[in-house]
């Protein structure tokens, strides 16, 4: 992952814990509602990816454990993983792309409402994906991906060459030489790997993803409802199919890109789809960007427009997270796919404890301030979600007692202890296990394997009936705890 070069350490600081009697009366701990449900308690886990599906994306016993296992901790909320909405292949994440999906996420629902003993409400977040293919061997790419046209023989002077005698050429060729001969798409497909872009019209797939895209959203919120969820979370962030449509750099010439009100207009219909598929008392929400933070992206202004936008059209809840683009990722090793969260918009998504002088912790309170006060101009009560190394009672009081959001996100800071609030809650803050952000868990998910924490997947792994790695080196799930135990 890229760092800031100026390569400051920082230590989590979590302040003061309070005491059971604070907890009760604080904001975190107030109920709160979202739409038609209702939350006990302003504390969210977010959708994090821990590769524990089958292949075929199904519910296995593993991701069972891991959904049980923060909703012991009882948060207001847990967001399931990003779930394809689609009927293909795409390696251990989970899919909703087919009825026969429907008992495994429901055993999975059962799961969450039986451990956190009915205190927490389970969403699912929903996603689409374009294609996208590892960066090939050189000589592979010029043999057999690369398609020869005229521009290339024009450029070699090769006119009457054979094919394979371009393509042999054209592989001896030194990189300074290629920049000349290849358009940038094809050098990106050489060094990069390949990806599709929802500018890429010519090609039938991409250009009908308007017509497509609805339906299949829609079809996926019925399937969670049937299985029993308290809502959806729709996913527009990142570096995924609906981000792209809401993006700056999206020049759609169809209706659908340009402005912004024509780069809002698919995800509002997507919206509209799954609205009239689950009805009003089934909770809407979306995950979008506060900022791309890449060059010629969306800003914090485009962010509050899209804010007002999606709540004024009825969404449930925002939750707001920045960065993690393709456009300035690092360049994957051969064999290996690109992967959003390498570069410096990657890093404003998971900022690490070597950070800037702004340092890694609460990096989108700001940002998400303004959209939730351009919302609130609008004459909408939308509760904003935000979220990025926030990890301490005081922090997360502060920020929601400035009302600069109403809702906190605690992703790496629930992994590494999934019982942060319970133990709060109870005034036990002093055995928190306190996230170090050293992006240990990052790196497991680039190389999609399952995801831990190093502050506890080594520990007590002689304990009967846990699971573990297939290497058995790691345990799967954080070590209970008690109201009168030790972190």
């Amino acid at each position: 992952m890229w760092r800031p070069p100026e390569r400051i350490r920082w230590t989590p600081d979590p302040g003061h814990w309070p005491t059971a009697q604070e907890a009760a009366g604080s904001r975190l701990f107030s109920p709160v509602q979202i739409g038609p449900v209702g939350l006990q308690s302003r504390t969210w886990v977010p959708a994090m990816v821990p590769w524990r599906a089958t292949g075929d994306g199904e519910v296995t016993d593993n991701v069972l454990d891991w959904y049980g296992r923060f909703a012991r901790g009882r948060p207001g909320a847990i967001v399931v993983e990003a779930t394809g909405i689609r009927d293909i292949p795409s390696g251990p994440l989970l899919r909703i792309g087919h009825d026969r999906y429907i008992p495994g996420l429901t055993e999975l629902k059962n799961r969450v409402r039986r451990e956190s003993q009915g205190h927490t409400r389970l969403l699912i977040q929903l996603i689409d994906f374009l294609a996208i293919r590892r960066r090939p061997e050189p000589e592979k790419y010029f043999e057999r991906f690369l398609k020869i046209t005229d521009r290339h023989r024009d450029a070699l002077d090769a006119r009457d060459w054979p094919e394979d005698q371009v393509r042999a050429h054209l592989a001896g060729l030194p990189d300074d030489r290629l920049d000349d001969v290849l358009s940038e798409r094809e050098l990106e497909a050489l060094r990069q790997g390949y990806h599709e872009r929802v500018t890429d019209t010519d090609l039938p797939q991409i250009r009908e993803l308007p017509e497509v895209l609805p339906g299949l959203f829609a079809d996926a919120a019925r399937r969670a409802r049937d299985a029993g969820f308290d809502g959806v979370e729709l996913h527009y962030a990142h570096a995924y199919t609906m981000a792209s449509f809401l993006s700056a750099r999206n020049t759609r010439d169809d209706g659908y890109g340009g402005s912004r009100e024509d780069r809002a207009r698919l995800p509002l219909e997507v919206f509209d789809a799954v609205r009239a598929a689950v009805g009003d008392d089934f909770v809407v929400g979306t995950r979008f960007l506060a900022d791309d933070c890449i060059e010629d992206g969306n800003t914090v202004d485009d962010a509050a427009w899209f804010g007002t936008e999606f709540a004024k059209a009825g969404f449930d809840v925002l939750s707001l997270s920045r960065g993690g683009k393709f456009e300035d990722a690092k360049q994957p090793a051969v064999g290996q796919a690109a992967y959003p969260y390498t570069g410096p918009s990657g890093y404003e998504c998971m900022p690490q404890y070597i950070s800037d002088n702004r340092g890694p912790f609460g990096r989108n309170v700001e940002p998400v301030a303004r959209i939730r006060d351009a919302v609130r101009a609008a004459g909408c009560d939308t509760p904003l979600v935000v979220t990025g190394g926030i990890h301490g009672f005081a922090q997360a009081e502060e920020i929601l007692q400035a009302d600069k959001a109403d809702i906190i996100g605690f992703a790496r800071q629930s992994l590494a202890d999934p019982d942060w609030f319970r133990k709060v809650h109870a005034g036990h803050g002093d055995v928190v296990r306190v996230c170090e952000y050293t992006n240990y868990c990052e790196a497991l998910d680039q190389k999609h394997i399952p995801v831990t924490c190093q502050l506890w997947d080594r520990t007590q792994l002689d304990t009967p009936g846990i699971s573990k790695t297939p290497d058995g080196k790691r345990r799967l799930v954080a070590p209970e705890w008690g109201p009168d135990a030790e972190s």
